[in-house]
């Protein structure tokens, strides 16, 4: 009840000071494609129970990131409202499936809510990874069917709070596979670790009084989330569920209309689904959701992780952990942040950080980190073929902590900024700011300095 009286009262306090803000409006539709053509489909215009929680000043995104963006634009053009993304959609078409099958995916896109008919634009990375429109919709604030009904209440806890909403990075932490029991007890307990894990991290940690933490625990009729490798399947209220796209690590949610029904309970910028379990898994989708498995023993770096995905379209660095994604036909300049093709050495898009000295490409002991970590993989995907026990696996991650500490630690550029062989699931083609970073190993190593400013670049959007 306290994290809902404390947003009640931010309501009120706003509305008194005569700047109340704006409702949330929800566009929920289809997204289908795969071997045929793209399609979207408008399910339903949705107004959300709270208030829009974002800075007026924040509504048009300048990043470039995303697989996909879309503008909130009135009829003479004018852009009201503009946000990158990268939804599931954009994940299955990299798959092998995609070329021979189709899948539909349930999507939505959230904005500040409208006093003027307007269009909703979607645009989508062609081949050269340049923006192109790929569907538009209409949207008349007096159209009957939108959709003003009041959904379950779930009553959110307040984590951590700065400040108001408009002003502050909310995040909602978001239960899945927890037991009324458990809500009311372990939900917070691990609501407040996982806080604690982020803030614990530079570059969040000094910016800790810019965030704002909310938990949500909808109870779930049993403990867990499913696990289909395992013949493990349950019917939890947020849908999460490892082994998204055959791989048994992936936690994601293919259930997004319950996800967001539930998620609109708390004033939220960004997202993550907390997964009551003990095996390792995780997901990051840029400005949707990221998920972690919090009682495995790397739940904090999981959490830190999968985070970095969704708050700042940072890319996977690692390359040897075996994945769904086919490599890609055309090598062109990747947009997110800390990766890159090196198609142009001398322009490297975080040529202002790399240290003095330093060559690019940066050599660093390559063939060793990849003997090892292939032997390795095959060992990890035997503990999972056997069902061993996820003490094993954990095991198994601190031999490889140690070695990749070690290893590093002995490199010549160990502590530069340069540009490094592998990344981005490709030992050739792409190319990582350092040696090591949260977004390559669980090594315990700080985030880089390109991933650093892009995430201090993240919050300032949302200070503005």
């Amino acid at each position: 009840m306290k994290g809902t009286l404390a947003a009640l009262t931010w309501l009120a306090a706003v509305a008194a000071a005569g700047s109340a803000p704006p409702a949330t409006w929800r566009l929920d539709f289809y997204h289908t494609g795969g071997k045929s053509p793209e399609v979207f489909s408008v399910d339903k215009f949705v107004v959300e129970p709270l208030a829009w929680p974002g800075s007026p000043g924040g509504n048009i995104d300048s990043t470039g990131f995303g697989s996909y963006r879309f503008e909130v634009r009135d009829t003479t053009g004018a852009v009201l409202f503009s946000q990158g993304y990268s939804p599931i959609f954009a994940e299955f078409m990299t798959t092998a499936e995609a070329a021979t099958e189709n899948r539909t995916f349930h999507e939505s896109l959230r904005f500040p809510a409208l006093s003027v008919t307007a269009d909703i634009v979607v645009f989508k990375r062609n081949e050269d990874n340049k923006f192109v429109e790929a569907w538009r919709t209409r949207i008349d604030p007096r159209d009957m069917f939108i959709d003003r009904s009041s959904p379950k209440r779930y009553t959110p806890i307040q984590v951590e709070h700065h400040g108001d909403p408009r002003s502050k990075v909310d995040i909602l932490l978001l239960g899945d596979g927890y037991t009324a029991a458990e809500c009311a007890l372990k939900f917070r307990r691990d609501t407040r670790r996982m806080a604690d894990a982020l803030f614990a991290v530079q570059p969040y940690k000094r910016r800790r009084n810019d965030f704002n933490v909310w938990g949500l625990c909808p109870p779930s009729p049993q403990s867990g989330i499913s696990r289909p490798s395992t013949g493990v399947h349950i019917a939890t209220p947020v849908g999460a569920t490892y082994d998204f796209f055959g791989s048994e690590r992936y936690v994601l949610t293919n259930d997004n209309r319950a996800f967001r029904t539930i998620a609109s309970n708390a004033p939220y910028d960004f997202v993550t689904i907390l997964v009551n379990s003990k095996t390792y898994g995780g997901g990051g989708l840029y400005n949707i959701y990221s998920t972690a498995a919090v009682d495995n023993d790397w739940a904090n770096y999981l959490f830190v992780h999968e985070f970095g995905h969704h708050f700042a379209a940072l890319a996977d660095e690692y390359y040897t952990s075996p994945v769904a994604y086919q490599p890609p036909t055309k090598v062109v300049e990747p947009w997110e942040p800390n990766v890159t093709a090196l198609l142009d050495p001398k322009n490297l898009k975080w040529k202002d950080l790399v240290t003095p000295g330093t060559p690019v490409p940066t050599p660093w002991p390559k063939e060793e980190f990849e003997k090892y970590s292939r032997a390795l993989q095959a060992r990890r995907a035997k503990i999972r073929a056997d069902r061993r026990p996820e003490s094993e696996m954990s095991a198994l991650f601190r031999e490889e902590k140690a070695f990749d500490s070690t290893l590093f630690a002995s490199a010549k550029y160990g502590k530069s900024t340069g540009a490094f062989q592998g990344a981005n699931y490709d030992a050739k083609i792409f190319y990582r700011p350092a040696i090591d970073c949260i977004m390559f190993t669980r090594d315990n190593v700080p985030f880089c300095p390109v991933c650093s400013r892009t995430i201090e670049n993240v919050i300032d959007s949302h200070m503005r």
